[in-house]
């Protein structure tokens, strides 16, 4: 059996290990609060999942066991790849207003049920071959990892449009007002550099993951790929917090 931190599973977990460390100190430092804690929960998500998916595919375990991890793990995996989005929805719930929040929250959902009802379709498909002991539901899987990084994808076009959208008027309206826009313009390019990431992180695992000939095991050039863009942007919403809150 090959040792825990000599895999790429190791290293991810203990870069979200560090990052739950870096949000507990966020936390001590500014205040506990709906936004403060996402950055520890989709960080700590992350960790579990990485050694689930170690214990599921690399160690030697009963079947049962497995599964359940598995499962786990699945469900992990969703806690974190969507769970960024919330710091988005967190912000736009307290700045957007009428039919405008209204419109953002229907599409927001719409995303968010897409990506939980195919990551649950995943975990029974991935369970169901652990148990058949087989990789013949494996181009299924594949398949439906397709639909679900895209939908993570427009979830975070989505969050950034409706940011993008609100900061550009508050910004036209600091120029007319002649104040400093310097905030503004911060929070503009702090938005695109984070959708910009998040969308092409989506994007690139949705096409190298169709093509992962098998289970959680980076054994062909795409799935190497898949893995190296696996690892979420998590320390870019902590420091996110720290700008909002020092405003």
């Amino acid at each position: 059996m090959v040792a825990y931190f000599e895999l790429s599973w190791g290293i991810l977990s203990t870069i979200c290990t560090a990052n739950v460390l870096f949000g507990i100190l966020v936390i001590n430092i500014l205040t506990l609060n709906r936004l403060t804690i996402i950055p520890v929960i989709i960080s700590a998500a992350g960790a579990v999942a990485n050694g689930l998916c170690y214990y599921v595919s690399y160690a030697d375990n009963p079947v049962k066991n497995t599964t359940v991890a598995s499962a786990f793990g699945d469900i992990l995996w969703m806690v974190q790849e969507a769970g960024n989005s919330f710091y988005s929805y967190m912000i736009l719930s307290r700045i957007i207003f009428d039919s405008e929040l209204k419109v953002f929250k229907c599409l927001f959902w719409s995303f968010i049920s897409t990506t939980v009802v195919t990551r649950i379709l995943i975990a029974i498909c991935r369970a169901q071959s652990i148990v058949d002991r087989s990789l013949s539901l494996q181009s299924k899987i594949n398949g439906l990892h397709v639909g679900y990084f895209t939908s993570l994808a427009l979830l975070e076009c989505v969050s950034a449009f409706f940011l993008l959208r609100k900061f550009a008027s508050v910004k036209r309206a600091s120029l007319q007002a002649s104040l400093r826009p310097t905030v503004f313009q911060h929070l503009m390019r702090n938005s695109e550099v984070r959708v910009a990431t998040l969308a092409l992180m989506g994007t690139t695992r949705a096409i190298t993951y169709y093509f992962q000939p098998t289970v959680q095991s980076a054994t062909s050039v795409p799935s190497q790929i898949d893995r190296w863009t696996s690892e979420p942007t998590v320390e870019a919403g902590a420091k996110e917090i720290i700008w909002h809150k020092k405003r």
